[in-house]
């Protein structure tokens, strides 16, 4: 969402030169997306958050244009919490996620990037998303110059010459990609090495420090039996208390009607959960189709059990029969303090970060990614 917010709001200040950008999954969004599916046209589930909020005094002006081209909505469904005794109780304040204005993507979350991307598209400029696409190494070819970085993907082939970079999220900077894909160096310190930029140094330590919790998430499509009870319920996102976490394993339940009449569910465990399962990803999901991943059927299953367990019980609502899939996200929540701002661009370097990982309004959520979006654009305009 950063990197659309960034592309959105470059163009809006009227900056029309050439902006592609780069995604390893199928599409815009991260943990934010919609899990959609060729050959079932009517599955749409926020796999990985369930809605947004925004929580300044004065909304950014980005969301203010994405609401009057209706692609995003107010949030209206109920919000419970749940304790370690099962029982329902009023919303948990605690909660970051379900502070100040609530707001969903109207057809599935990654309307919001899809909205980002329109606005940017109906300004001068070429904008250009390239899906499915992996970075493998940020190589500076004339530093301080025009086309000042070669992007290289794992066979050592160019994916594009660029005049700046800036970097949306966290892998290509952070050491689990060395633990998690076996790499064997962290790109961005390896270029960072080549710059001598005391700048970018102390960007990359800061990046390569962030702590981040994990998330696994079981992804339920009901079957026409079931639905009736799950739709009954008082609540479309529940809440898991600090005890009710430590018993169930649970962060978040929510209910997702689709479009077709089907119900789905979104179960997120606990980071404590994802901590003790951390290198168990789901066969469909992107760090393992996409980033190679290591896949682990006889694990994934096992989480998979276990989570829906925890459902069962937790809500004493049956699952039965109802078709399912594990997402996970080695790096879901940042931990403060994150990549502070007055790092977040690198002018020697032509290099710049915007994330929910930079330090500023909305740390850890989309409006962070936003935020931070909004505030590299303004940076980065008098020097394009």
């Amino acid at each position: 969402m950063a990197g659309c917010s960034l592309a959105a709001a470059l163009r809006q200040h009227g900056w029309d030169g050439s902006i592609v950008l780069l995604e390893s999954g199928r599409g815009p969004g991260g943990r934010a997306a919609t899990r959609r599916s060729r050959h079932d046209p009517g599955l749409a589930i926020n796999h990985g958050a369930p809605l947004f909020n925004i929580t300044a005094a004065q909304p950014p002006p980005l969301l203010r244009a994405l609401q009057a081209g209706n692609w995003i909505e107010p949030f209206d469904g109920a919000i419970c919490s749940l304790d370690d005794a099962g029982q329902l109780g009023p919303l948990d304040p605690s909660d970051g996620l379900t502070q100040g204005a609530l707001w969903q993507g109207r057809g599935g979350n990654d309307r919001l990037g899809a909205g980002l991307l329109d606005l940017a598209g109906r300004q001068p400029g070429s904008t250009e998303l390239r899906s499915g696409t992996l970075v493998r190494r940020l190589v500076p070819t004339q530093p301080g110059g025009p086309g000042a970085w070669q992007l290289q993907g794992a066979d050592g082939s160019t994916l594009l010459n660029s005049r700046w970079l800036v970097l949306s999220g966290t892998l290509l900077a952070h050491p689990r990609c060395r633990s998690m894909l076996g790499w064997d160096g962290v790109p961005l310190q390896q270029a960072a090495a080549a710059l001598g930029d005391r700048q970018l140094d102390q960007a990359a330590a800061a990046l390569a420090a962030i702590d981040a919790t994990a998330s696994s998430n079981l992804l339920l499509v009901l079957p026409p039996e079931l639905t009736p009870l799950w739709r009954g319920q008082p609540w479309r996102l529940l809440q898991c208390t600090a005890l009710a976490q430590q018993r169930w394993g649970l962060r978040r339940v929510s209910l997702q009607p689709q479009a077709d009449g089907r119900w789905a569910v979104v179960a997120e465990s606990s980071s404590a959960f994802a901590e003790r399962h951390r290198h168990v990803y789901g066969s469909r999901s992107s760090a393992a189709q996409l980033l190679g991943a290591p896949s682990d059927p006889r694990g994934e299953a096992a989480v998979l059990d276990a989570l829906e367990q925890a459902l069962q019980e937790a809500l004493g609502l049956p699952t039965a029969g109802a078709e399912r899939q594990l997402m996970r996200w080695g790096a879901a929540f940042p931990q403060a303090p994150g990549l502070p701002a007055a790092l977040q661009l690198c002018p020697q370097s032509r290099l710049g970060f915007c994330g929910d990982f930079v330090t500023s309004e909305g740390f850890g959520r989309i409006e962070g990614a936003i935020t931070s979006a909004t505030a590299l654009a303004a940076q980065l305009l008098p020097l394009l």
